[in-house]
């Protein structure tokens, strides 16, 4: 169900709290900074968050059904599990920085122009998701699956381990280098010496 009408809580820090028993409320976050919080295992679904900062935060395996992340930041973060392609996908915009996201989902999700920076990103499904814009800078993209994804100007310079076929998905103007180019070669099953 989703909710309208939420309480607004606006420009707050949260620091050191643990919403894993004692939930976080159901409202509408403007400007607020979370700082080494805990939301592990947590239902934040039906929570909008805009403009916020969550630093230092345990998101793994959290509800984010109908949640909103409206020009979002999350830094040094750990989100193991998380399933955003259940978030509102209405005015969706975050931004990860020395994150770890293995195991996560982005599918049929609209992440254009998401910054993914120093991150961890093994395992995570972005199968149909539009892509575009997207930045990997220094990523690690270990067994990331990208199937009918479109990536068009997409910045894959310095991101490491990634298996993306050409032929399943749409690479137009995105960017690799001669050290990753490998990645886009794997399924020809090509030897490259």
């Amino acid at each position: 169900m989703y909710l309208m009408n939420l309480q607004l809580i606006d420009q707050q820090s949260f620091k050191n709290e643990y919403f894993t028993s004692l939930l976080l409320p159901k409202a509408e976050y403007t400007d607020c900074t979370f700082t080494h919080c805990t939301f592990e295992n947590s239902d934040i679904s039906n929570i909008n968050f805009i403009e916020c900062n969550f630093i230092d935060c345990n998101f793994s395996n959290v509800n984010v059904v109908h949640t909103s992340f409206n020009d979002v930041s999350f830094t040094d973060c750990k989100l193991l599990g998380v399933l955003f392609q259940y978030c509102n996908p209405f005015l969706l915009s975050f931004k990860f920085v020395n994150c770890i996201l293995n195991f996560s989902s982005f599918y049929q999700l609209k992440i254009n122009h998401t910054q993914f920076l120093n991150c961890k990103l093994q395992q995570v499904d972005f199968t149909e998701a539009e892509a575009k814009h997207v930045l990997f800078k220094d990523c690690d993209l270990n067994g990331s699956t990208f199937e009918r994804t479109n990536m068009q100007h997409a910045d894959f310079t310095s991101a490491i381990h990634l298996n993306i076929n050409p032929s399943t998905n749409q690479l137009k103007n995105a960017t690799f280098s001669t050290e990753n180019i490998s990645g886009l070669l794997k399924c020809f099953k090509i030897k490259i010496k």
